[in-house]
C-alpha cells in the first residue's frame, strides 16, 4: 500500500462514470489521499464525492471549467483554503472526435485542444506556487497511444496532435520544475474498456482487438494503478517520463 496520508489529490475530468477518473480518484482515496473531484459536470462531481464518502474517505467536488482561468484560479485557492496543500495533480480531463482532417474546421481544432492541452496547462501552472512552496508535488497527465502512433483507435488527427502536445509540455515542465521537489510524468492508455468501447460495433471491436498482443481492452483500474504509483514518494526519481499502457499495441 502506498501511504498518502494527509496528502489532497486533485484529479480533473473525476465526475463522469465514463471514462478513468471516477477509477484513479476511488484508487488514491483508498491510498488514504484527501481528493478533490473537479469536473464541468456538477452532478457528476456531487456522485463521485458521495461514492468517496461512501467508502469512508474524505473528499470535496469543485465544479471547474478548466479551460478557463478564473475558475481554476478560484478552485485552486478553494482547495488550498479548505486543505492547505496541494500534493498531486492528475490531468485527466480530456475530449475527442471522430472526424478526419479533411472535414474537420477551425472550430473543432479549438474545441479538443482548448479542454486536452490549455486546460492541462492552467491547471497545472495554478498549482505550482503551492508545490513550489512545500518543495514537493506530482503531477500526471494523459497522453494517450494516438498521440505517439498517429490514431488508429479513436478520435481524429486533432485529438492526436492534442495528445502529443501534452507529452511535449510535461517533458519541458519536468526540466523546470524537479529543482523544487516536483515530478512531472505522463501515461499513454491503449484501448481502455470504457463505455466508447462499449458501444463499438462488434467487427469494428474485433479488428481493433486482433492488434493488441494481449488479446483484451485495458481496464480503467490499470490505468489508475500506474498513476497512483507516480503520484506517490516512492516514484521521486521518475519524471519527464511516459508510461505506455497500452497492451502491447504501441511500443517505443
Amino acid at each position: 500500500m502506498l501511504d498518502f496520508t494527509n496528502q489532497v489529490v486533485i484529479v480533473t475530468g473525476s465526475g463522469s462514470p465514463k471514462g478513468i477518473g471516477r477509477t484513479i480518484a476511488k484508487t488514491f482515496a483508498n491510498q488514504g489521499a484527501k481528493l478533490v473531484i473537479l469536473d464541468i459536470n456538477e452532478a457528476g462531481v456531487n456522485e463521485t464525492v458521495d461514492i468517496i464518502k461512501q467508502s469512508g474517505h474524505e473528499a470535496i467536488g469543485i465544479k471547474t471549467d478548466i479551460t478557463s482561468k478564473e475558475s481554476v484560479d478560484a478552485m485552486v485557492q478553494t482547495v488550498l483554503d479548505t486543505f492547505g496543500r496541494i500534493d498531486v495533480l492528475v490531468n485527466n480531463a480530456g475530449i475527442s472526435q471522430k472526424v478526419t482532417v479533411e472535414d474537420m474546421t477551425l472550430d473543432d481544432m479549438k474545441r479538443i485542444f482548448n479542454v486536452n492541452m490549455f486546460g492541462l496547462f492552467l491547471c497545472s501552472q495554478a498549482v505550482l506556487k503551492p508545490m513550489k512552496a512545500q518543495k514537493y508535488g506530482r503531477i500526471i497527465s494523459l497522453s494517450s497511444v494516438s498521440g505517439k502512433r498517429g490514431g488508429g483507435i479513436f478520435g481524429g488527427a486533432h485529438y492526436s496532435a492534442s495528445k502529443a502536445a501534452v507529452l511535449g509540455f510535461s517533458k519541458n515542465l519536468a526540466r523546470e520544475v524537479a529543482i523544487d521537489g516536483i515530478t512531472v510524468n505522463c501515461v499513454c492508455p491503449g484501448l481502455i474498456n470504457t463505455e466508447i468501447w462499449k458501444s463499438l460495433p462488434k467487427e469494428q471491436a474485433d479488428k481493433i482487438i486482433s492488434d493488441i498482443p494481449v488479446g483484451r481492452p485495458g481496464e480503467t483500474q490499470e490505468i489508475a494503478n500506474t498513476i497512483c504509483f507516480l503520484g506517490s514518494k516512492e516514484a521521486s526519481y521518475i519524471t519527464g517520463e511516459d508510461v505506455d499502457i497500452n497492451g502491447g499495441s504501441h511500443m517505443d
